[in-house]
């Protein structure tokens, strides 16, 4: 089977094989063109899985181009965090970073070109008689009383507003395309502004700004992209990408084409919303692990192969859809099961004694860093006479049926061990329970005890030798699966969407842990040390997803 009959087809694919098998391109050049206003989100992630995979699957070339056209919402931190994302998630662009700035003084001659042509003009008219004369959907637009302005007048003033002479938003720059096209788009659109903003690449340089729509396609057409894919919010924009196109002297006419963009179940995607609520500290950063930033989810823990999966698996379609949440929750876990290694952490101590045992003992034991992939080596535990197990394990009596884990006079396997059995409750004068008195079963090691079954495993830590952490829980930012629909996302934020865990302990084999090292935290989820924050001395986990679907109280809640 070749390469091509390998990939998953979609209608892109479709359109680029009908292109090179008719010679209408002999290449694809394909290009990611962010705007550095904002941290990249998870919908961004198909778009650079899909632009960057269709240039690596027809051996092309991908530009990262930045849209940057806007200074005012603009940084070099935003842009830099771009960079970082795509390369994080495995894709390398062709030759420098670009930028729309590059081109500022060639979309500023097309735009002379236009107007010499008697295709542009410079129009007086304020926003809000704009508005009024640009009609509506089922009512034509009305000709501005500028638009006949002869092309010497015209160029005259469009050099003036280059060189700075008149104030902000006074004149701006229009298209002349059709008042009355049933496309709104077509109807005169602004391609030129004034604003006297900084920009963080051409400083003070420029007094004017071209439009999105204007420098878009252009800038297209300058780096020779054979396909420029979109999201289908710009469908409709497609008939002035062409006539911009149609009537410069240029080479090169890319074709664009829409595909339908990601919205996930419980998840913001508007970088306006992300703002805020980094600006009004709802979380800690554009990085915060509860954000759906490709950042934030690397904070999370989610690896850049587990999004790249989700990204194949959701597909490439022209029809808008809401993807479960579970969709990508079992790419994560699917991921983290193959390589994540193992490790035991108890989020919620009890010290258990083992009477049995000598207090100057330790006893080493091995434990497989993964269960199924022995290259992957062992880690060791330690025996003790004290012993942590979490304060959940464990109950006096019981009426469930279902409690598979430690009775007070039941039995009970600790993970890797022996069997234990709970011989004493100590309580405080609260009643509240501070101590188990226990003993083990030293035939037990490596084999089931004689005369009895024992059911449960629970996962414990010496006392003596694990290891403090911080662990930080996350749950879903929103009690809703549609947040974006409502009129105040703010109201359906999740007041327990974080809890920080600080008496954890985890086993000795952390204590050195990098950076971003991915452990199952055996029967309480997957977990990444924090990028940022942990180190040794000071453990920080980060709870990336639960054993089972995170989402299932919500998904309940909705029904």
């Amino acid at each position: 089977m070749s390469d091509a009959e390998k990939r998953p087809s979609n209608f892109i694919r479709q359109i680029i094989d009908a292109d090179l098998a008719s010679g209408k391109r002999t290449s694809v050049v394909t290009r990611f063109p962010p705007e550095p206003n904002g941290y990249l989100h998870i919908g961004h992630a198909k778009s650079i899985c899909l632009n960057f995979g269709l240039a690596r699957d027809y051996q092309g070339s991908c530009n990262l181009r930045y849209d940057d056209t806007n200074p005012e919402k603009e940084s070099i931190e935003y842009a830099n965090s771009i960079a970082e994302a795509v390369e994080w998630l495995g894709f390398s662009w062709s030759g420098e970073k670009r930028y729309a700035s590059d081109y500022f003084e060639q979309l500023y001659q097309y735009a002379e070109e236009l107007i010499q042509k008697g295709l542009a003009y410079v129009d007086d008219s304020t926003p809000e008689e704009m508005r009024a004369m640009r009609g509506s959907l089922t009512e034509a637009g009305k000709e501005s009383p500028y638009r006949s302005r002869s092309v010497a007048e015209n160029l005259d003033m469009f050099r003036r507003m280059r060189a700075g002479e008149f104030a902000d938003g006074s004149k701006v720059l229009r298209a002349k395309i059709d008042m009355s096209s049933p496309n709104i788009n077509l109807r005169d659109p602004v391609i030129y502004r004034i604003r006297r903003a900084h920009h963080w690449r051409t400083n003070d340089d420029w007094c004017i700004y071209p439009m999105y729509d204007y420098t878009h396609c252009i800038s297209d057409a300058l780096e020779g992209i054979t396909h420029s894919v979109c999201t289908l919010e710009f469908e409709d924009h497609r008939p002035l990408y062409d006539w911009v196109l149609d009537n410069i002297t240029i080479p090169c006419h890319p074709q664009q084409i829409e595909f339908a963009r990601l919205q996930l179940e419980g998840m913001l995607t508007s970088k306006r919303k992300l703002n805020e609520l980094v600006q009004r500290q709802v979380v800690s950063g554009w990085d915060d692990p509860r954000m759906p930033t490709i950042m934030g989810l690397r904070r999370r823990g989610v690896t850049p192969a587990a999004l790249r999966l989700f990204c194949e698996r959701i597909g490439v379609t022209k029809q808008d859809s809401v993807v479960e949440l579970q969709q990508f929750e079992t790419c994560v876990r699917d991921d983290l099961d193959q390589n994540a290694g193992r490790a035991m952490a108890v989020l919620n101590p009890v010290k258990v004694v083992i009477e049995n045992w000598p207090a100057e003992q330790v006893q080493e034991l091995t434990a497989h860093a993964h269960p199924q992939k022995p290259e992957m080596g062992e880690r060791k535990l330690f025996m003790t006479r004290e012993l942590f197990i979490d304060h959940n394990d464990f109950r006096e009596t019981t009426d469930d049926k279902d409690f598979k884990r430690l009775l007070l006079g039941g039995e009970v396997r600790l993970r890797n061990s022996y069997v234990l059995k709970a011989e004493q409750a100590i309580k405080d004068a609260t009643g509240k329970l501070t101590e188990i008195r226990a003993s083990v079963d030293h035939n037990t090691l490596g084999k089931n005890p004689e005369g009895r079954k024992v059911k449960g495993v629970i996962h414990w830590v010496s006392a003596s030798h694990s290891l403090p952490a911080e662990v930080r829980l996350y749950e879903p930012l929103f009690t809703t699966l549609r947040p974006w629909e409502l009129d105040d996302y703010t109201t359906a934020l999740n007041p327990a969407s974080l809890t920080v865990v600080t008496g954890a302990r985890v086993e000795p084999s952390l204590a050195n842990v990098a950076p971003e090292t991915r452990f199952q935290f055996e029967r309480e989820g997957y977990f990444v040390a924090d990028r940022h924050d942990c180190k040794p001395g000071h453990l920080v986990f980060n709870r990336t997803i639960g054993l089972k679907d995170s989402f299932a109280k919500l998904e309940n809640k909705a029904k």
